[in-house]
C-alpha cells in the first residue's frame, strides 16, 4: 500500500510563487512540479538498467522542463526553443513521452508501482509538496498537469497579439479577423474537443468562411498548434478511471490540486469558456438568431454553476486556491447577466407582460453590476492579474446592457439589489451540448512487453 509524506510550505521553500501573472482569460493553477526520484534503487533488482535508465531519463526532462516553464506559464509570450517550437508544447510532448512508460508500473498487477516514491510540488494546497508510493498518484499527476498545460495555451491563443513594433490590439475580435478568428474557434475545440451529447446538436455552425477553405484552416491550426487530446478529456479521464485505482486513504490525502472537486471544476471550466467561444462567435454572426445565442448563454450559466458546486466548499485559502475560487464565481455571475439580458430581449418580443421582460432586463443589470465587483476581487487576488481589452461576450455584456436597459425597465430602488434578482423569471433550462473528450490512456510501452516474455518483471 502507498504511503505519504506532506512537507509543510516553508519560507525559501522550492514552491515559487508570482506576485503578478498578467492578463488573464483563462485562469490556469500554477503548474505543479515533480521533485528529482532516483529509480535505479527501488527497481534495480526488477527490471532491466536499460527501463530504468529510460524512466528516469523521461522523468528527469519533465522535472528540468517543469522547473523552467512555471514561473512563465502565464507570461503573454513564448520563448521559442531551438527545434522552433513552444515549451509549453515541448513539456506537453514530454509528458506524452513518459505516459506511455510510466503504466509499466501499474498494469498488470505490477507489485513494482509501490516501489517508488513519488514527489511533486503542490500549488493549490497549503502543503508544500505531497509524496506518495503508488505510481497511479504519478499518472494522475501526470494528467493533470498535461490538462493545466492545455489551459495555459488556450489563455496565450486568447490574448491580445503584441507585435514587435509594440502595438497591442485594442480587442481580441481586431485579432480574430482572417486568419486569427480562427484560432480562436480553434479553442473552442481545443479546450474541449466538444462533442454533442446524443439527440442534442450544435446551436451554430461553426462556418465563418467558405466552408472548405475553413476547415482546412482550422485543421492546420490544430495540427500545428494544439494536441489532440484535450484538457477536458484528460480530466475527466483522471475523475472517472485514475482516481478509483487510488486505495480510499490515499485519495483522502491527495493534494487539493489533485481532489475530485477541483478536477471536476477544472473539467466544466473548460466546457463552460468552450461555450463561451461558441457564444462570442454567434454574437459576431448576422446568421446567429436571438434564441441561439440565449440558450449558448443559459448553458454557459449551467457550466459555471456546476463547477462553482464543486469547488466553493473546498478549504482553498492561499492564492492559487482562492483565485481559482472566485474565477469561477466570477465567470458564473457574467453568464448570468449575459443570459438574463437574451432572455429579457426574447420576452419583449413574444407575448409575455412587459413586467415580466422588464424584471430579466433589470436582472441583467445587477448581475453585471455585481460581476464587475467579482473581476476586481479576482484580480486584485495575489498573484494578482488584470483584464485583457474585452471581446466577444464580455464586451457585448459591457456595451449592450447599459444601454438597452435604462429605456426599458422599472426604477427600483437601488437598495432592492436581491429583490430584483428574486423576482426575475427564471432562465430556460437546455440540455448541456458539450461533453469532454473521450480520452483513453495510450498503450504501454512495447519494451514491458519484451520483459514479461522474458518473465524479468515480477506480479505477485
Amino acid at each position: 500500500m502507498g504511503c505519504l509524506l506532506s512537507t509543510p510550505e516553508v519560507a525559501g521553500g522550492a514552491r515559487r510563487r508570482p506576485r503578478n501573472i498578467g492578463e488573464v482569460v483563462v485562469f490556469v493553477p500554477g503548474l505543479r512540479i515533480p521533485r528529482p526520484l532516483d529509480f535505479a534503487q527501488p527497481l534495480g533488482d526488477g527490471l532491466s538498467k536499460s527501463l530504468v535508465e529510460r524512466l528516469s531519463a523521461l522523468r528527469t526532462r519533465i522535472e528540468v522542463m517543469a522547473g523552467q516553464e512555471a514561473p512563465m506559464t502565464t507570461k503573454p509570450r513564448r520563448t521559442a526553443t531551438q527545434h522552433g517550437g513552444s515549451t509549453l508544447t515541448d513539456l506537453q510532448q514530454a509528458l506524452e513521452d513518459y505516459l506511455p512508460v510510466l503504466l509499466g508500473l501499474v498494469e498488470n498487477g505490477n507489485w513494482l508501482k509501490h516501489n517508488l516514491r513519488f514527489c511533486w510540488i503542490n500549488q493549490e494546497d497549503d502543503v508544500e509538496e505531497t509524496t506518495m508510493s503508488d505510481s497511479w498518484y504519478e499518472v494522475l499527476s501526470v494528467l493533470h498537469l498535461m490538462a493545466v498545460l492545455l489551459l495555459s495555451q488556450a489563455n496565450l491563443l486568447l490574448l491580445p497579439n503584441k507585435f514587435t513594433s509594440g502595438y497591442q490590439s485594442t480587442a481580441l475580435e481586431d485579432a480574430m479577423r482572417g486568419f486569427t478568428k480562427n484560432l480562436v474557434v480553434a479553442f473552442s475545440y481545443a479546450i474541449v474537443h466538444a462533442v454533442p451529447q446524443p439527440g442534442v446538436a450544435f446551436p451554430i455552425s461553426y462556418s465563418l468562411e467558405d466552408p472548405s477553405y475553413f476547415e482546412g484552416k482550422c485543421q492546420l491550426i490544430l495540427g500545428s498548434l494544439v494536441p489532440r487530446e484535450m484538457a477536458a478529456g484528460y480530466l475527466d479521464f483522471a475523475v472517472q478511471k485514475v482516481l478509483p485505482q487510488l486505495p480510499l486513504e490515499l485519495r483522502s490525502d491527495l493534494p487539493l490540486d489533485l481532489s475530485e472537486g477541483v478536477l471536476k471544476a477544472l473539467c466544466l471550466q473548460a466546457l463552460g469558456q468552450g461555450v463561451e467561444i461558441q457564444l462570442g462567435m454567434a454574437i459576431d454572426s448576422i446568421k446567429a438568431t436571438l434564441a441561439v445565442k440565449r440558450r449558448l448563454a443559459c448553458e454557459m450559466v449551467k457550466y459555471w454553476h456546476q463547477a462553482e458546486e464543486y469547488i466553493k466548499e473546498l478549504p482553498v485559502a492561499n492564492g492559487w486556491g482562492e483565485k481559482h475560487k472566485l474565477f469561477i464565481q466570477w465567470k458564473h455571475i457574467e453568464a448570468k447577466a449575459i443570459a438574463y439580458y437574451l432572455h429579457g430581449l426574447i420576452l419583449e418580443e413574444g407575448n409575455t407582460s412587459a413586467g415580466i421582460a422588464a424584471a430579466a432586463l433589470q436582472a441583467a443589470e445587477e448581475y453585471l453590476k455585481e460581476s464587475k465587483m467579482a473581476c476586481d476581487s479576482f484580480h486584485v487576488t495575489l498573484p494578482s492579474s488584470r483584464n485583457p481589452p474585452p471581446w466577444g461576450a464580455s464586451k457585448y455584456l459591457a456595451e449592450r446592457i447599459p444601454k438597452d436597459i435604462s429605456s426599458k425597465t422599472i426604477n427600483w430602488d437601488s437598495q432592492k439589489h436581491e429583490m430584483i434578482k428574486h423576482v426575475a423569471p427564471a432562465l430556460p433550462d437546455f440540455v448541456l451540448s458539450l461533453k469532454p473528450d473521450e480520452y483513453q490512456l495510450p498503450s504501454t510501452d512495447p519494451s514491458w512487453n519484451d520483459l514479461h516474455a522474458q518473465n524479468v518483471v515480477p506480479t505477485k
